[in-house]
């Protein structure tokens, strides 16, 4: 089978950033299927694992992608939600081979049946952060219980980006929370509103001030996508006493002193944690990938796919993976495609 990998990490200037290989088709076993990757979309773990991470098991090379939409090929003797010829779509386990391949493992536990509203293009901007932004909101941050303080309302910081495209759309979509993103060039701020976001603000300037300006009360939750080192102070004044704060991204440091004052709870969310672990409820994550494709054939949730390239191949990762890094994207680029086999 294609795929794309590479051996040792490092930049993507690197001549072998990544690399078109040749490898063998995995065998499923227990609850896993196999894949058939139709398409894929590149989120910032792919980058960062990429520089930082080399392979595992022994293994010479390592296959990124953490999204991807595809159909049943194949299944292991202890599946019971999937049937060969499913179409499917998925995040996957970071500590597993990625979705750079023709061919893919998953768990079931970790896959949700596909909308069958929007094509495999559009679904594999999904998942990640779909699921990044459902547990945030309603696992680590839980909005559905109200802290005793603050007004009903979210700050979403990065509102643009995927995981923020998500929560914006989610929380607009499963709660009456009023959803405040967060957005510093125009075109991300008429996108954030297109999503839903009752009022955006520019995370170039002080945020607190602005939070004061729109007169609503101190918000109970806050969500950080990007940038939260430079955030903090301004999040620490702006929140509500007793609420809730929970960040995705990973700062050098986090010094949350600040927030003892108010008692403001801290929540660190990473939607790998379940697979890595083999948690009880990982099963959960399936669920509500599920939950989200019903959004999506509702028409409540649309996908965040802004940019397709094809072929799936190393070209056109090692320019999405640029794009990733220059922090400027708007919501998902997504691959599609493997092309005509080579002779």
């Amino acid at each position: 089978m294609r795929a794309i990998a590479y051996r040792e990490p490092g930049s993507i200037e690197r001549p072998d950033a990544l690399s078109d290989l040749e490898l063998s088709r995995p065998v499923p076993s227990g609850r896993d299927l196999l894949v058939a990757v139709e398409a894929v979309s590149v989120n910032p773990v792919d980058a960062k694992v990429r520089a930082a991470a080399g392979p595992f098991d022994g293994r010479s090379e390592r296959i990124l992608g953490w999204d991807a939409a595809g159909v049943v090929q194949a299944i292991g003797p202890d599946v019971t939600r999937f049937e060969v010829g499913d179409p499917i779509f998925y995040a996957g386990d970071i500590s597993r081979d990625g979705s750079n391949a023709e061919y893919q493992l998953v768990d079931e536990r970790i896959v949700g049946h596909r909308p069958r509203s929007i094509g495999a293009a559009d679904a594999a901007a999904l998942p990640l952060t779909a699921i990044t932004a459902w547990e945030t909101l309603f696992d680590r941050l839980r909005v559905a219980d109200q802290p005793a303080g603050g007004t009903r309302a979210i700050l979403i910081i990065g509102g643009a980006g995927g995981v923020g495209s998500a929560a914006i759309q989610i929380a607009r979509a499963k709660t009456d929370l009023t959803v405040i993103a967060t957005a510093s060039r125009l075109e991300t701020q008429a996108w954030t509103q297109e999503l839903g976001a009752h009022h955006v603000l520019d995370h170039s300037r002080p945020l607190a001030p602005q939070i004061a300006a729109l007169d609503l009360g101190a918000p109970a939750f806050v969500f950080s996508t990007t940038h939260t080192d430079r955030h903090l102070a301004d999040i620490a004044d702006l929140i509500a006493p007793q609420g809730r704060f929970a960040l995705i991204d990973d700062p050098e440091t986090l010094d949350i002193v600040a927030f003892k004052r108010k008692a403001v709870s801290v929540h660190w969310e990473l939607m790998f944690t379940r697979s890595l672990f083999d948690t009880p409820d990982i099963g959960e994550q399936g669920r509500l990938l599920d939950a989200v494709a019903e959004l999506v054939d509702a028409g409540r949730i649309r996908t965040t796919a802004t940019e397709t390239l094809s072929p799936i191949n190393a070209a056109n990762l090692i320019e999405a993976h640029r794009r990733i890094e220059s922090g400027t994207t708007r919501g998902k680029i997504v691959l599609t495609g493997w092309g005509a086999n080579p002779t």
